[in-house]
């Protein structure tokens, strides 16, 4: 499939980091929850029905919302037997939990608690593995990811993060070219059916093991400054990922917005300019503060200045 055409803009500002991504009908219902109308809500992961990538991501957003977990609890005391109350309510306990805003073990029962009503359901056990991403050991991790995967193979949301747990294991050693997050990205990846997102797993691998070098030193903390990105594994990993999406028909995901902001920041620091170029165009206003803030960084000028300069629209900061 041939790339999409520049859509050049004049405008420095005409993106947002929204979670919602293009889910135009996600920012409305969660807009509508932010005020108490839950119903709307209901509605929407009722006709998301078993789509996992999409009704993880709708209830993720909708969880992370300020007034998230009092409202998911009313819906709850309102329909006690509802798995999507149960569900919104597990997520938005975890989210909080995982920023220190909660118990963790009350976290943990909720996500039981929604798991035992939806027993197919991948969504509460994510609910578990994003809470033993910041609280939990690495067993608790590994168990919760099997959960998830053993309901929904390619469950992207949870691959994702599994890549970024598993790059903070070894914070710097010799032989980082062979690290374990490597490993799992390139199996994942190759267990997955052909087409899938998935293929850009090694990307994601890639870039989060910079984070961790570049936390600890190992790397410099711009990534312009790194040859991380130009790197025999780099190469290889972002030539396949970039030759997956021009092929990729599937363009409906729900996440596609997030892979194709970690290969136009991959592309982009490679210094593949027409490649990002055809990259940022596809992102649109829909940039994601991860990878932009890697590590440490403002994603708002970082985006903006990776942007303009793959545009040639000029830039403002430093990419």
């Amino acid at each position: 499939m041939a790339p999409p055409p520049f859509r050049f803009s004049l405008s420095r500002d005409d993106f947002s980091f929204d979670p919602a991504l293009d889910d135009d009908e996600l920012a409305r219902v969660r807009d509508a929850m932010a005020i108490g109308r839950w119903v709307e809500a209901r509605a929407l992961l009722a006709e998301t029905g078993d789509d996992w990538d999409r009704r993880a991501h709708r209830l993720v957003v909708l969880a992370e919302t300020a007034s998230g977990a009092g409202w998911a609890q009313d819906w709850l005391l309102a329909e006690p037997d509802s798995v999507d109350a149960a569900a919104l309510h597990a997520l938005a306990v975890a989210l909080l939990a995982s920023r220190g805003k909660g118990k963790a073990a009350c976290a943990q029962e909720a996500c039981l608690t929604a798991a035992r009503l939806a027993p197919a359901d991948p969504t509460p056990w994510l609910g578990m593995l994003i809470l033993a991403r910041w609280t939990g050991t690495d067993d608790e991790r590994m168990r919760a990811f099997d959960q998830v995967r053993g309901r929904h193979r390619e469950h992207h949301h949870a691959h994702h993060l599994m890549a970024a747990c598993l790059a903070e294991r070894q914070k710097g050693d010799g032989d980082d070219p062979f690290h374990e997050v490597y490993e799992f990205a390139e199996w994942a990846a190759g267990e997955a059916d052909a087409g899938s997102p998935l293929a850009v797993l090694p990307v994601v691998a890639h870039t989060e093991r910079y984070r961790v070098l570049a936390e600890s030193g190992l790397e410099p903390r711009n990534p312009a400054n790194s040859d991380h990105w130009t790197t025999w594994r780099a190469r290889q990993v972002l030539n396949t990922a970039f030759s997956w999406w021009l092929e990729w028909d599937g363009r409906d995901h729900p996440r596609l917005k997030v892979d194709l902001n970690f290969l136009a920041h991959a592309k982009f620091h490679e210094g593949r300019m027409a490649e990002a170029a055809v990259l940022f165009n596809s992102v649109g206003p829909h940039a994601t503060h991860v990878p932009w803030s890697y590590p440490g960084r403002d994603p708002k000028k970082a985006f903006r200045a990776a942007r303009g300069t793959a545009l040639g629209l000029g830039s403002s900061g430093t990419a």
